[in-house]
């Protein structure tokens, strides 16, 4: 018999959201890795909140709604609140009730700052990491680096003289009038961004375009590819190796020598030295177009010297996913430090991704 098409919103409901949310459903095991995390950073979240006053919504809440964002690729605040109003998926993975309001999209821009302030971001993806069944999934001999570009939110418009002077001609009227740079000089030494003074002019290689810019770093264990330590910094040519070298600092503390994959990029002798001098292997590409490798026989005749070339590519597999799901590609904050935190959440979003089959696989 058919069913009568029966539309009345005015009923009582009971739902259980525990029991909406499936069983094999992947959120369930991201969900409990990242509840753990959050967990052990329970001190750090008191410590930046004042002991009196009105409650404010749990940070934990704040930073599961987050990786919600990063995972959907939802573009905005406001989106993900409308989609946190009526998702019953989204409600059960941050932790608020049927009947629970949506918070007002402002909330975030008033805690960045607080977590920005406390570092939650970097201590999230090592909690994260540090929890013992994930840990037994690292490398602590083998890793490798690289660098990608984060597209600053300024536009090259915002790109004017420090001085005020020799201003580009514009044609037409309005707040966004076409401006013509042809034939104009224009470098970081003599302009800045009048949106994003920290961001920079920086152009990939030879015949790419130059674009306002930061450059992100990460540092992958080689043995399942998963992210554990991240930086950013400005656009420069030395900012890869300086960022190299900062990251894997820690990690070399230790009496047997580990390994560092990269690209040819970083084949200097002052870097292939300085990695020696802190026990690290320099497993890295040799570029001898036109001029003479720093990486010789010694390290090249080894196979595990082809073996770190092969995995070190896969860090590529985590920049793509920070930057096209996450929304890194060009990043929407100003400023070093909070497109910096949002660089290192995305990485900690794509590890917890990976996590429920590399422990299912495991064990």
């Amino acid at each position: 018999m058919r069913g009568e098409d029966e539309r009345s919103g005015s009923l009582f409901s009971y739902v259980d959201l525990e029991a909406r949310v499936g069983k094999n459903h992947p959120l369930r095991a991201i969900r409990l890795i990242a509840n753990e995390g959050l967990s052990a950073l329970a001190g750090d979240f008191s410590a930046l909140y004042s002991p009196i006053g009105r409650p404010s919504i749990p940070p934990e809440k704040l930073l599961r709604a987050m990786l919600l964002q990063a995972f959907y690729s939802i573009r905005s605040e406001r989106q993900l609140m409308e989609r946190l109003e009526f998702d019953l998926l989204f409600r059960w993975f941050v932790g608020i009730g049927v009947d629970d309001a949506a918070w007002d999209h402002s909330v975030f821009s008033k805690n960045r700052d607080r977590l920005l302030e406390g570092d939650i971001a970097a201590k999230f993806l090592n909690a994260v990491l540090a929890q013992p069944r994930v840990k037994r999934l690292l490398s602590t001999d083998h890793f490798s680096v690289d660098g990608t570009l984060i597209e600053a939110w300024a536009s090259t418009k915002s790109f004017k003289p420090k001085n005020g002077s020799n201003e580009p001609p514009a044609d037409g009227s309005g707040r966004n009038r076409e401006a013509d740079f042809h034939g104009q000089k224009r470098s970081n030494e003599t302009h800045a961004s009048t949106t994003d003074s920290e961001a920079k002019l920086y152009r990939k290689g030879q015949g790419k375009e130059a674009k306002l810019c930061f450059i992100g770093h990460a540092l992958m264990e080689n043995r399942h590819g998963l992210v554990v330590d991240t930086c950013l910094t400005q656009a420069d040519g030395h900012a890869e190796r300086v960022a190299a070298l900062h990251m894997i600092e820690p990690h070399a503390d230790r009496p047997q020598a580990i390994t560092l994959g990269a690209d040819k990029a970083y084949d200097t002798e002052d870097f292939v030295n300085e990695l020696r001098s802190m026990n690290v292997t320099p497993h890295v590409a040799q570029n001898t177009s036109g001029r003479a490798s720093a990486i010789d026989g010694r390290t090249t005749r080894h196979a595990g010297y082809a073996v770190s070339q092969r995995i070190r590519k896969r860090i590529e597999e985590a920049f793509g996913w920070i930057k096209t799901i996450a929304g890194q590609s060009k990043t929407k904050f100003r400023g070093v430090d909070r497109v910096g935190w949002a660089f290192t959440f995305g990485a900690a979003a794509y590890n917890l991704v990976r996590l429920p089959k590399l422990l299912a696989s495991s064990a």
